[in-house]
């Protein structure tokens, strides 16, 4: 499509473009497309410093930059979307809907909050910095992120003659997650006046209340509290996750 940022997953009908979250890429989402696809014509994208460890992108990294792009994106395809976003994906979704409500019709918000203040990514970088830039095998990948996230990253990675390469750099990744330290989404969340799905896991990386306090505070505002689910409740809880999801876009979804 266009500029390239989309991949057309297939599916027919309203377009629905999913959103990945920090050091995801749109292959991570394969095990949710094939359902998706009975709700419309389905996308995945790409974000920004998510592309491949060689593709140069000098732009500031900041939230106005992803969004501009996600802009960009959603422009492609030539009418309003619903956007699926986790994480990452998900502020960048409510925050595209807010400053352009002519380009979404609906979110999904998977465990996401506005106000990440005072967080630092102290506590993470060591462990980040000590990736491999390269893994050999998928049960290095597995143990170094675990079960679910170790096949999630298996599947965003690069992949090379010789094993999965890291598709950023670590640099980037943490100036991205620094910035939610130094500021909050809420007058962004505020200004969102298309239906949302808020999608919580039990073990949350969002701070206390948040997801809650966004429901309540919400224009037109579903909220489903997922318990057992990590933070990738798409594949920690597939059932749960997509049960939701399919029950939102049949009463939310354009041409629903």
């Amino acid at each position: 499509m266009g500029g390239g940022l989309l991949t057309d997953r297939g599916g027919r009908g309203e377009p629905v473009i999913l959103v990945h979250g920090l050091m995801g890429r749109g292959s991570t989402w394969q095990r949710q497309v094939p359902w998706l696809a009975d709700f419309g014509r389905v996308f995945t994208y790409d974000a920004p410093w998510h592309r491949g460890r060689d593709v140069a992108d000098s732009r500031p990294v900041s939230t106005e930059t992803f969004v501009a792009d996600l802009a960009d994106a959603v422009s492609e395809v030539g009418r309003p979307v619903t956007l699926i976003g986790h994480s990452m994906g998900g502020l960048h979704a409510w925050c595209l809907a807010a400053a352009r409500p002519d380009l979404v019709t609906a979110l999904v918000v998977e465990d996401m909050a506005p106000d990440f203040r005072g967080r630092t990514t102290g506590p993470w970088e060591p462990w980040l910095y000590a990736l491999p830039v390269e893994f050999t095998s998928e049960e290095q990948i597995v143990e170094a992120f675990g079960d679910v996230a170790g096949r999630y990253f298996a599947e965003a990675f690069d992949r090379t003659p010789t094993g999965w390469r890291l598709h950023g750099h670590t640099e980037r990744w943490v100036e991205i997650a620094a910035e939610w330290g130094t500021r909050d989404y809420w007058q962004q969340w505020r200004g969102v006046d298309v239906p949302t799905l808020l999608v919580e896991a039990a073990d949350s990386v969002t701070p206390p209340g948040q997801m809650r306090t966004m429901h309540e505070t919400g224009t037109r505002t579903t909220y489903l509290h997922v318990p057992g689910a990590g933070h990738l409740v798409h594949d920690d809880r597939p059932e749960e996750y997509r049960d939701a999801v399919e029950q939102f876009l049949a009463a939310f979804a354009p041409g629903a």
